[in-house]
């Protein structure tokens, strides 16, 4: 594996009432925090790799379905959003797709491609938490799960960490705890709150890689309900984006799935990232061929328009498009060579530029992801440290740094935890 180890090993502490064991104390045994343990661990530093859950990885194991989308082949910058959307950008560049591949090969865990770069074990996921694990404990890591966090202080030269299980002190402390997406695999905005209690600034988290609710009943302040109700199970490869969204967002095509409540599937999920209330969600339905250019395609002419549009898209949803349309009846009867250009240009802009607003996201109960976290102000980008606590390192998802569908996220806490590591500096 390329994490060689230091030299540079930390002594033993010790204070009037006896020794310090751990050189750093990590909160978080997610995918930050075992990168973390295992880095620093290679390193000499022994880590104390503390959670609330009894397992280490639970989100890790659920990732992809259980297959863990670990990376991207087109990490970069440009795929995660922030308040600050280049911080990421030293750590990413330190832990290209290539380090990940290489983890894989050397825990002996199979992979796979898939599309848009995509890169997903070819094994359950426990697999990888299970050996990132067993590399931490192998490299002097003490993993204690079970533990609840309690108060957190820094004081001469050392954080003491109270949890429910007794007292922790170390010279260096990591929060790697996540962020509040998924809390039915434990998930809170826990380390937010610890980070907020030594100084830090905190952008108020969001659901990101969310699913869409679209207003269905009427009510007195949204009238409008709508109109592509009761599609649910409807696929298709569209384009999503935001109207107001950040004009680096330039969504791909991708898999658009109607739910019972709305709008889900990859596109949907990525244009979540961006999405705030009240914005309008804008969907190209066919986005690999303009709809102007199958109408004036001669082998279509004697096609009718409604036999047309229902062979370009999914049946059911070209029939509500066609009804909304609003378009007469002996149009859409009509071969696509007798329809003006007006009528071509009413159905061209549904199927291109369909314009929606949202009631809201799924929330963080069905998010993939949280938005938002420690202000990366107040974090110095290369290190992972705190400018405001020394020696206090952050990691993952408690940072304000979210990638978008496609591994970006755990790409993120396998670079952010290692370049914490890395930054320990020796006592």
């Amino acid at each position: 594996m390329p994490f060689a180890p230091c030299s540079a090993a930390c002594a033993i502490f010790r204070t009037a009432d006896g020794p310090i064991v751990h050189d750093a104390i990590i909160i978080g045994a997610g995918a930050a925090g075992l990168m973390c343990a295992l880095v620093a661990g290679k390193r000499g530093f022994r880590c104390a790799l503390v959670d609330h859950a009894s397992q280490a990885g639970r989100k890790l194991r659920l990732a992809g379905g259980g297959r863990g989308n670990v990376t991207n082949r087109r990490v970069g910058p440009e795929w995660y959003v922030g308040e600050q959307p280049r911080f990421a950008e030293g750590a990413l560049r330190r832990c290209p797709p290539s380090l990940v591949l290489d983890m894989l090969d050397a825990f002996g865990i199979p992979w796979e491609e898939r599309d848009h770069g995509r890169i997903f074990c070819a094994a359950p996921a426990d697999r990888l938490a299970d050996a990132l694990l067993e590399g931490a404990l192998a490299h002097g890591a003490d993993f204690l799960p079970g533990r609840t966090i309690g108060e957190a202080e820094c004081g001469d030269g050392l954080f003491h960490v109270q949890t429910s299980l007794g007292l922790l002190r170390a010279p260096r402390l990591v929060i790697a705890a996540g962020g509040p997406a998924c809390p039915a695999v434990g998930a809170s905005d826990g380390g937010m709150r610890l980070a907020r209690r030594f100084g830090h600034r905190i952008v108020p988290p969001r659901p990101a890689l969310a699913p869409f609710i679209l207003p269905e009943n009427g009510s007195e302040d949204r009238p409008e309900s709508w109109p592509l109700h009761g599609l649910a199970g409807v696929s298709l490869p569209a384009r999503v984006s935001v109207a107001e969204a950040d004009a680096r967002f330039r969504p791909e095509t991708d898999a658009l799935l109607f739910t019972h409540t709305g709008l889900s599937g990859p596109a949907a999920l990525q244009a979540s990232c961006f999405w705030r209330a009240g914005n309008s969600l804008v969907i190209d339905f066919l986005p690999e061929t303009p709809l102007m250019t199958l109408l004036a395609d001669p082998a279509n002419g004697k096609a009718t328009l409604a036999g047309l549009i229902k062979r370009a898209l999914p049946s059911r949803l070209a029939t509500r498009l066609l009804e909304q349309a609003g378009l007469a009846e002996e149009t859409l009867r009509r071969n696509v060579a007798e329809v003006n250009k007006k009528d071509r240009a009413v159905l061209a802009n549904l199927v291109h530029r369909y314009r929606v607003i949202p009631l809201r996201t799924g929330g963080m109960a069905r998010a993939e992801a949280s938005a938002g976290g420690v202000d990366t102000r107040d974090i110095h980008p290369k290190r992972l440290e705190s400018r405001l606590v020394p020696n206090l390192y952050l990691a993952g998802e408690v940072l304000d740094v979210t990638g978008l569908l496609g591994g970006y996220n755990l790409h993120w806490a396998w670079a952010s935890g290692k370049a914490a590591a890395e930054a320990f500096r020796a006592c």
